[in-house]
């Protein structure tokens, strides 16, 4: 192995999948404001600035017109933005820098860039010396906005847009992944007695799910409820650890679950189960969610840190990489999975841009929740994304 890879551990309870209660995390973000500092001036380092400053953007070798796709694009089909593998380059910063990026898991196939870049040395090409920090996201993001981790790997849940509207700089500058072709990663149903998966009512039903109400899979839920005679407030939600989501839903205990690859396969093409819907294809509901640290303070090191990403998507991750068996096994290690369970579901389709009105989706299925406050009018999407860092890593002019 290449590189230098660092792992911190920072929850004490099994570092699963956390509940974050958007509300109650909102206050916590606002008491933070008491011991953090504002994030303004160019601090007298030299450092490039995003904010008061025109920053450059030319060419990159190895990105051309397919390293951008338009935002507007939400279609199915639609192909992730691509470099040539190796591209874009690494273009080491003059100083090192230490970064630490927080992250649920370790152990996710959606990590799996992160996890990659650190064994190849992605992040050390560029100057970067960079830990991953497992912590949930109720506990990073206080962190993300006072500038004690620089980077939170995760999704633009109701937590975060709650902790915008109380003031603090935090956005979403990078995707992750949208669903494979073929993968049922989403809201299944038992089905009752004369019931088919066309027909199924859930309105009234329990639904089980590891994180409760404020979760990104809030939108993509709404849709398949829509389908089905149910929408978001005529639901009981019923919060489940992820090994007791599948459980309860076979023996009954709920009525309609989000499992998650692999968990699906279980019941796939078994008799009184119907998959719903997922995640829509071709539109990340995650990624990089940057503080003041690197939008602000330090913007070559945000810069170089998605450059490091990028090329890892585009050398190890461009299409199917489920495909090369070999690359399979060193990813299983990697992730400490099994590798049959690995290869049991679909390559994630990894992707860096972000979609036009995704948060605006997202805000409204929160609302529909009731996990922002009802009162509030949604942010504006210049206040959760900010795409300029990975034009920049790639070389493309709005």
């Amino acid at each position: 192995m290449t590189g230098r890879t660092r792992w911190s551990f920072g929850c004490a309870f099994g570092c699963g999948p956390a509940a974050p209660v958007a509300l109650a995390v909102a206050a916590a973000l606002l008491t933070a404001t008491a011991c953090s500092s504002p994030h303004a001036g160019d601090g007298g380092d030299g450092r490039a600035r995003s904010e008061g400053a025109t920053r450059a953007i030319r060419p990159v070798e190895g990105c051309g017109t397919g390293a951008w796709t338009d935002p507007a694009d939400l279609s199915a089909d639609r192909a992730p933005a691509r470099c040539r593998p190796g591209a874009p380059p690494a273009a080491p910063l003059a100083e090192h820098r230490r970064l630490t990026i927080a992250t649920g898991t370790l152990g996710a196939e959606y990590v799996a860039p992160l996890a990659v870049a650190l064994d190849k040395g992605e992040f050390a090409r560029e100057g970067l010396d960079v830990t991953l920090k497992v912590l949930p996201t109720p506990e990073a993001l206080p962190l993300l906005a006072k500038g004690d981790v620089d980077a939170l790997w995760a999704a633009p849940e109701a937590a975060v847009m709650n902790g915008v509207r109380g003031g603090f700089d935090i956005r979403w500058v990078a995707g992750n992944f949208s669903p494979g072709p073929g993968s049922k990663s989403g809201l299944w149903a038992r089905l009752k007695d004369g019931e088919s998966a066309a027909d199924v009512t859930l309105s009234g039903r329990r639904l089980g799910t590891m994180i409760g109400k404020g979760s990104v899979i809030a939108y993509p839920m709404e849709k398949a409820l829509e389908r089905h005679g149910g929408d978001l407030s005529r639901i009981q939600y019923q919060q489940l650890g992820s090994a007791d989501v599948l459980t309860a839903l076979e023996n009954g205990g709920v009525d309609s679950a989000w499992l998650l690859d692999p968990v699906w396969r279980r019941v796939d093409d078994k008799p009184g189960y119907a998959f719903l819907g997922g995640q829509p294809v071709g539109e990340p509901l995650g990624g990089l969610l940057y503080g003041p640290s690197l939008l602000s303070e330090d913007t070559d090191a945000g810069v170089a840190l998605l450059r490091a990403y990028i090329r890892t998507v585009n050398t190890y991750f461009a299409s199917d990489y489920k495909a090369d068996a070999a690359f399979v096994t060193y990813l299983a290690k990697l992730l400490k999975t099994d590798a049959a369970i690995l290869r049991s579901t679909p390559s994630l389709r990894m992707d860096w841009e972000i979609r036009s009105g995704t948060t605006d989706r997202l805000q409204a299925a929160y609302e529909a929740q009731g996990a922002v406050p009802g009162s509030s009018p949604p942010l504006p999407e210049p206040r959760t994304v900010d795409r300029r860092l990975y034009e920049e890593a790639v070389g493309h002019r709005p």
